[in-house]
Formats: C-alpha cells, structure tokens, sequence
C-alpha cells in the first residue's frame, strides 16, 4: 500500500477580516498518497488555493488536523518536504534562467548545484536557455522554469497553483503533456489547482471536486485512464464519462447559477 504523503483530518479555515469572520473550508478530509497526482478543482473563492495553502503552511488551519510526511505542516516545511509552483512564474527579472532555477539551492546552501540546476532545465525541456532572461522567454517558458526551480532541490512533493491558467489553450495543451510526462519520470506526488475540466481529467489519477465558499469536498473521483496518455484521450468516452461525472459534482455544489 502506498504512503500517506498529506492526511488531513475534518480541517477548517476561518480568516478575520475587518468586515468579520470567513469560513474558507470546512470538514476538509483527504489522504494523498505517495506517487498519485491529484488535482482540485472547484469554482473560483472555493478554497482550492487556500487549501493548498495550508499544506504548505503558508496558512493556518483553525481546526481538523493536518499531516505532509506524517509530520505538522510546519515541521514538514522546515523539512524542505515539497516545491512550490505559482499562477505566476515569480522569475527574478535580474536574473538568468540558471540562477532563478539556482536560487533555492542557494538559500538551502546545497552542493552541486551546476548539476542539479542542468538536470532540471533538461526534465522541463529547457537546456541551452541557461542564459536566457525571463523577459526573452515566452510565458510557457517562464512557467517551465519556475518548475524546475521548484524540483531543484528534489522534494517527494509537488504543490502547484493553477500554474497554466493565464497561458492560451495551445501553449496550456503542449504544458499538459509535458507535466504528464515529468511526474511518469520523477515519480513526484502532485497536488494541482485549475479550474479546467479537460485538465484535471487529463492529468490525474484522483480529483477532489469542492464547492463554493466555504470550501467543501464535494466528491473523490479515481481516474481509472492509462497512466501514458496523448491529447487524442480526451475525445474518448472513458475521459467524456469522468468529465461529466466532475461537471455533475460541480453542480451539485451549486458552482453554477441558475
């Protein structure tokens, strides 16, 4: 049996605000086991976010119980347990694609960092653009970056926020296939947010759907799909069935009006 990477246990969020107190999730449970790629997915101010932060411990849960490597949040942070990749690339405009993907290594005072920052640029098919600025490289490339900076230091885990949102379905569909392709290679566990059907189906091996605010699991789908998958799948009825299945359970969180 695989091995719990992130367990939390009926977890709740409350922010205070100056107009009050937001409930941002509730009764949040949910294992992640080592090897999978699960995405959420959910309508936007879901909690998606939130709850990626707090695995992350970039937010505090008010209640419930919440484990990353069996550890705390924070202990698992302090561990340096997961990388972390943004709707936004967050590229040091000062600095080349080899010392943005250098940076945290840096900071974490690592040995061989020549080798480990070459390695990654290769994973997300980047090698010879070691010099590059992020201003010379497109939006998709800048993405691609930021996830070899994320795994530079080769955490077991891999949280990403909605990394391909902004970019058009073209570039987004090319970036699919390739994020499809590292995890078969690195065997990473993968946490993702989007707000994409096709994505989700696409990429996962589970999907947690969640509704409007506060942020709830609505439904845990498996994605029974071939683990090696082109872009033609999603014209398949086994991936139209799994889709619908999500979109129902986004109905039935009421993500849509009336």
């Amino acid at each position: 049996m695989a091995a719990k990477v992130i367990s939390a246990q009926n977890l709740g969020l409350i922010f205070q605000t100056a107009d009050g107190a937001v409930e941002a999730l509730s009764e949040i449970t949910l294992d992640v086991n080592e090897g999978e790629f699960v995405s959420l997915i959910g309508p936007s101010g879901c909690g998606k976010t939130t709850l990626l932060r707090a695995i992350a411990n970039l937010e505090n849960p008010t209640s419930g119980r919440l484990t990353v490597n069996g550890l705390s949040a924070e202990a698992a942070r302090l561990a340096r347990a997961y990388g972390y990749v943004f709707q936004a690339p967050a590229l040091l405009p000062w600095r080349d694609v080899n010392d943005n993907v250098r940076l945290p290594l840096e900071i974490m005072g690592f040995d061989d960092m020549a080798g480990r920052v070459s390695r990654n640029l290769a994973l997300v098919n980047l090698a010879g653009f070691e010099k590059k600025y992020p201003w010379q490289l497109s939006g998709g490339m800048q993405q691609r970056v930021s996830i070899a900076r994320a795994l530079a230091f080769d955490p077991k885990l891999l949280l990403m926020d909605e990394p391909f949102g902004a970019l058009d379905e073209i570039v987004r569909d090319r970036l699919n296939q390739q994020l499809l392709e590292l995890w078969g290679s690195t065997k990473k566990t993968i946490v993702f947010v989007t707000h994409s059907i096709p994505e989700a189906v696409f990429l996962s091996t589970k999907i947690v759907v969640m509704s409007p605010r506060p942020g709830r699991i609505i439904d845990v789908i498996e994605v029974d799909l071939a683990s090696q998958r082109k872009l033609e799948i999603r014209e398949t009825p086994a991936f139209l069935k799994i889709a619908h299945r999500v979109r129902q359970g986004l109905k039935a969180g009421h993500s849509y009006e009336d």
